[in-house]
C-alpha cells in the first residue's frame, strides 16, 4: 500500500477505530499501519488518555527541527496529554524536566498544570528545580503543586534540605492561577501559603 496516497486519505486526526472505519479494515490492521505511516514520518502521536490514543496524520512528512518543546516532555511522561495545533519545539538547548515543569506552571494554564505534576516523578536534579523555581519565584508554589501530585500519584521523594528551602522561599503572589482556589486541598495550601488551582477530582484523570 502507498503511503502517501494512505496519508492523503487520512489526513487529520484519528483513532485507531476512526481509521479502521474509514479504511474499512480490522482493528489489527489498523494498528500496524501506524507503525508503518510513522516510520514514513506521515503521522505523529497527537495526545488522548489512557484509553485513546489520537494521531495526526499528514501527507506532508513531519521533519522534525530542533529539540523536544513542553508538549513533547509531558506527552512523554505524562498520562494526561496535551493536544496542541502549534508545534512546540526548542533551538540550541534540550529542555531538562526541571526546566520543563517550571514553564508548565508560569503557563497559567490549569490543563497544562495537571498534566505536568506527573513530571515531579522524573526529576532529577532537585537542586537545579529550586533553583529555577528560586529564579520564577515559584519556591512556594512548585512545593504545593510536588505535595498535590502526590495525594494521587506516585512522585520521586524530594530532598527535605530542597524542600526546606523551597518553604522558606517568598512569595509575593499566592495564586498560581489568578483568583483560583482549591475547595479541598487546604491543608496544603496552609503549608505552602499559595492557593492551588483545582481540586481532588480534577486530578481523577489520572486514575482513568
Amino acid at each position: 500500500m502507498n503511503m502517501l496516497n494512505l496519508a492523503k486519505k487520512l489526513e487529520g486526526i484519528h483513532t485507531i477505530d476512526t481509521m479502521a472505519e474509514t479504511l474499512g479494515i480490522k482493528i489489527s490492521t489498523a494498528i500496524k499501519l501506524v507503525s508503518k505511516l510513522r516510520k514514513e514520518g506521515y503521522l505523529k502521536n497527537s495526545g488522548g488518555g489512557k484509553q485513546v490514543r489520537f494521531y495526526k496524520i499528514t501527507p506532508e512528512k513531519n521533519v522534525e527541527i530542533g529539540n523536544p518543546g513542553l508538549y513533547d516532555i509531558i506527552n512523554k511522561y505524562s498520562r494526561i496529554k496535551i493536544v496542541s495545533s502549534h508545534v512546540n519545539r526548542i533551538m540550541n538547548k534540550k529542555l531538562t524536566t526541571e526546566e520543563a515543569l517550571i514553564r508548565a506552571v508560569k503557563t497559567n494554564d490549569i490543563r497544562i498544570i495537571i498534566a505536568s505534576l506527573e513530571l515531579f516523578n522524573h526529576i532529577k536534579n532537585w537542586s537545579l528545580l529550586s533553583k529555577l523555581a528560586e529564579q520564577e519565584g515559584l519556591g512556594r508554589k512548585i512545593g504545593a503543586l510536588y505535595d498535590a501530585a502526590r495525594t494521587i500519584i506516585k512522585v520521586r521523594r524530594m530532598d527535605r534540605r530542597i524542600r526546606n528551602k523551597l518553604l522558606k522561599s517568598k512569595v509575593k503572589n499566592r495564586f498560581i492561577i489568578s483568583q483560583i482556589k482549591s475547595k479541598d486541598m487546604g491543608e496544603i495550601e496552609k503549608i505552602w501559603n499559595v492557593y492551588l488551582p483545582f481540586n481532588k477530582a480534577d486530578l481523577m484523570r489520572y486514575k482513568e
